[in-house]
């Protein structure tokens, strides 16, 4: 448990500073105003972002996930591996329940900083210095929302993350060991880490596709408010106002970038992870080697699986 736990604040870190820029124009897209749109697309959002608001407009809201992504991949990489152990079989059904339940756990931590992550996104949209800002930092921002709305509003959008993040969860894991059986990444594989970070790409767009039309929604309701007005009453409403003014495409917006964002993000994450677990896990071996001198041969190293 604390070598995943470990080995998920790796790979939490390595994460973020990968794929933040092409997050912030996710959610850009996502919550736009529709009748007067800003960005046309997903390259037309970057580009604007750069002109408008400099290279460091990418990386509004970058300090909730520095802190919050590191302890949730801390969790869920943590959450994940002692359920496989608890559940004792390694099948594809108890990959898809493991990761479901570290999915759900996470989101306690997960839904405070998203919505911390995507008002500073928001905040001073289009604009190289902002005039006027509302939050200082992330921080800021979830004190000042909860002096004014209370408990209930640093979780808004919790029942659209569970819903997101559990079975969002599941797919990542199964799809991850579907991936890496199949390619065959064993530690004496000179491909091995090319292979990795295919797997955990392909994981984490799988994921996202299997969940993005909940996301834009939570995107919506966590945005909602920043100006001081709530479009939306509950998570249907949100759902028949948007499919009213946009149709089904609106489940799509920002799915391009979310894509870019998946690959780079998770190969470098789930790459992280396993290549830290092998490598902890073959020190382990060694110093149990090393304390028992009653063994004359050296004990063989096991290896080590590469799914979590």
């Amino acid at each position: 448990m604390a070598l995943d736990f470990a080995a998920g604040c790796v790979g939490g870190a390595a994460g973020v500073l990968v794929g933040h820029p092409f997050d912030t124009v996710k959610v850009r897209l996502q919550v736009q105003n529709v009748d007067k749109p800003l960005y046309r697309g997903t390259f037309h959002c970057f580009q604007s972002i750069v002109r408008q608001e400099s290279m460091l407009g990418l990386y509004k809201g970058i300090g909730s996930p520095m802190m919050g992504l590191t302890f949730i991949n801390a969790i869920v990489f943590g959450v994940q591996g002692n359920a496989m152990r608890n559940l004792e079989r390694d099948t594809p059904l108890n990959q898809f329940l493991a990761g479901a339940a570290a999915g759900a756990i996470q989101c306690v931590i997960c839904c405070p900083m998203e919505l911390a992550k995507t008002r500073m996104q928001m905040q001073g949209t289009g604009e190289k210095k902002s005039k006027k800002k509302m939050y200082k930092n992330s921080l800021d921002c979830l004190v000042r929302i909860y002096k004014k709305e209370g408990f209930k509003g640093i979780n808004r959008g919790m029942v659209t993350t569970l819903l997101r993040e559990t079975p969002g969860f599941g797919v990542y894991f199964l799809a991850y060991d579907m991936l890496t059986r199949s390619l065959g990444c064993e530690p004496e594989d000179p491909y091995m880490i090319p292979k990795l970070l295919f797997a955990g790409g392909m994981s984490g767009i799988a994921s996202w596709l299997s969940t993005y039309p909940v996301d834009v929604i939570k995107s919506r309701l966590q945005a909602d408010g920043v100006g001081g007005v709530n479009k939306y009453n509950s998570i249907m409403d949100c759902v028949k106002q948007s499919l009213q003014k946009e149709g089904y495409r609106v489940f799509t917006r920002g799915l391009t970038s979310t894509l870019l964002r998946a690959f780079p993000v998770n190969a470098t994450t789930f790459a992280t992870v396993t290549l830290f677990l092998m490598y902890m896990r073959q020190g382990e071996d060694c110093s149990i080697q090393i304390s028992e001198p009653v063994q004359l041969q050296p004990l063989q190293q096991q290896t080590q699986p590469t799914s979590m």
